[in-house]
């Protein structure tokens, strides 16, 4: 069996475009990925190709071969969108392996070690808000104008049956809610990376709400990003600590500052989402810097990824899934946690576009905060050419 195609499509997704490889066979067996195109602003689809032409006339069921042959094309040029055009090659390949000898792609990883997987809702409420709050209000949501009902759509979240929530900073001083991603996107002082104490003092004021809305056993986690520094991290930690989050989420290059900040706080460091390869992880894993390692399958690959799972839990650090995309790669997060000894948690985007459940055959099943591992060949779906065709992404 070889590689004889590789051809990408996409589809409106709402806020954004759903972005998805193809992988044909000379013996005419289709495998999917998808991937996020464009997500930093630069187009990934370009790269994809150029990988694909070392890829083709390759046999897609020696997925680690084939892995480690582009990420060796790149050692000059190593991680960064190189690694994200990789992914989406390898991960294609995983389910082309799944396809070809009738077993689901977490056999390929050794087998589930359970057949639900807990959850959380990411960007609870948060992603509601700022640039994307006319999209969802137009998916039929209630506005979401104060913390009240930034709060209510945590309650939501309780009330659907999921045990864990993340939000972002959410800030309610001008005209309409802001959502903060400062360091992460283009805004006023984003170079900063620095907040005064009013803006603190007014993330507390959110989280305690969160917490007030759902209750004590639920699990809550605030996310970051890279808006800080050291010393601002720290900070909210510290004002964070008798909230008992699950998790504060943060990014910072440095291991020795990651390392400084989980030793000089009682909350548990969730980090990691933006590196590629397992040696990009292995100064922060060997210097114990978070108790959560976050793993971006669809960047990294699967098949990578798990090699990754398997490196953090030699340092007993648990491993959560980085899941920003919609249904394909929730299926694809779905089999690497499946087969994971060590994971915490497995994200989940909830306020996806409803009608992109329609690309695909076989979407995933979500019961009361738990989703149910998959057991069909592959990452156990098709994707509906004709649903995706049927609605074209816009121009952005």
């Amino acid at each position: 069996m070889k590689i004889v195609a590789a051809e990408s499509l996409h589809a409106d997704g709402g806020y954004r475009a759903c972005s998805y490889l193809k992988l044909t066979t000379d013996e005419g067996l289709v495998g999917w990925s998808e991937y996020y195109d464009s997500f930093s602003g630069a187009r990934v689809d370009p790269l994809i190709q150029d990988f694909a032409r070392h890829a083709i006339g390759m046999d897609p069921r020696q997925v680690g071969r084939i892995s480690e042959t582009l990420v060796a094309t790149t050692r000059l040029a190593a991680g960064g969108l190189a690694q994200q055009a990789i992914g989406a090659i390898e991960n294609a390949c995983l389910d082309l392996a799944g396809k070809a000898l009738g077993v689901p792609v977490h056999v390929l990883l050794g087998g589930p070690l359970r057949e639900r997987v807990p959850v959380y809702w990411t960007h609870c409420g948060s992603y509601r808000t700022g640039p994307r709050a006319a999209f969802y209000e137009g998916l039929g949501y209630p506005p979401v104008r104060t913390l009240d009902d930034l709060a209510a759509v945590a309650k939501e979240a309780v009330a659907q049956g999921f045990r864990a929530v993340k939000t972002n900073p959410v800030f309610f001083d001008g005209a309409k809610p802001t959502f903060f991603s400062g360091g992460f996107r283009i805004a006023p002082g984003f170079l900063d990376r620095s907040l005064d104490d009013r803006r603190v003092n007014a993330i507390v004021d959110q989280m305690t709400a969160y917490r007030e809305a759902i209750g004590p056993d639920v699990g809550l986690m605030l996310d970051l990003s890279f808006s800080q520094r050291t010393e601002g991290y720290l900070r909210l930690a510290h004002k964070l600590e008798h909230l008992e989050l699950a998790w504060l989420e943060l990014d910072i290059n440095d291991p020795q500052a990651l390392g400084f900040i989980r030793a000089h706080c009682r909350t548990p460091i969730a980090s990691l989402e933006s590196l590629h390869g397992i040696a990009e992880y292995r100064p922060f894993l060997a210097q114990q810097t978070v108790d959560t390692c976050i793993i971006d399958p669809m960047w990294n690959g699967v098949w990578q990824s798990a090699r990754i799972a398997a490196f953090a839990d030699a340092f007993e650090i648990t491993m959560a899934p980085h899941n920003p995309v919609g249904e394909l790669g929730t299926l694809m997060s779905l089999h690497l946690s499946a087969a994971a000894p060590n994971l915490r948690i497995m994200e989940l985007r909830v306020d996806e576009a409803p009608w992109t459940r329609d690309f695909l055959t076989h979407p995933p099943v979500l019961e009361r905060g738990e989703m149910i591992v998959p057991q069909r060949p592959g990452w156990g779906t098709e994707i509906d050419e004709e649903a995706l065709r049927a609605r074209p992404a816009r121009q952005r």
